[in-house]
């Protein structure tokens, strides 16, 4: 049976870290994703900016107007797009109350930066499916969007 503990608090070495406070890692999170939205570089930038647009960050613009415009994007776009994705109607309303979250729930991000090393995963489409595997085969469950990733340590 894999473990169904989180492999990343392990000795994971990473230049977020996995010492900070989830307010903290966000905005170092963030900052990448600014830096990658305003790149030249499409493959590093559409991403970023699908998901500000998906997360309604700027509701009037479209992704090839905003990408017309990423120089000017802020920290804060990424920031609210980030809380958004988290649930929470602004990065305010996030920032007040993400401390008080355990870890975890910065997983999804984590381990799109590869912090879960090169543990095996399975995806699956949707939680009802994920759970069900990890009670016969264990593992540490990340929901990313709707689907939902079975990390094997």
């Amino acid at each position: 049976m894999w473990s169904t503990d989180s492999p990343i608090y392990s000795n994971v070495r990473h230049p977020l870290g996995t010492e900070l406070d989830n307010s903290e890692f966000l905005r170092r999170y963030a900052r990448r994703l600014l830096r990658d939205a305003r790149s030249d570089e499409p493959s590093r930038t559409l991403p970023v900016l699908r998901r500000i647009v998906a997360a309604r960050v700027t509701p009037e613009i479209r992704l090839t107007e905003l990408h017309a415009v990423r120089a000017t994007l802020q920290l804060k776009h990424v920031l609210h797009g980030l809380a958004r994705e988290l649930g929470f109607s602004s990065w305010e309303a996030c920032k007040r109350e993400i401390d008080n979250r355990p870890p975890a729930v910065l997983d999804r991000y984590r381990l799109e930066l590869g912090m879960f090393g090169d543990y095996e995963q399975n995806w699956f489409a949707n939680e009802r499916t994920a759970i069900d595997w990890q009670r016969e085969n264990g593992g540490y469950l990340v929901k990313v969007g709707r689907q939902v990733v079975a990390i094997l340590a």
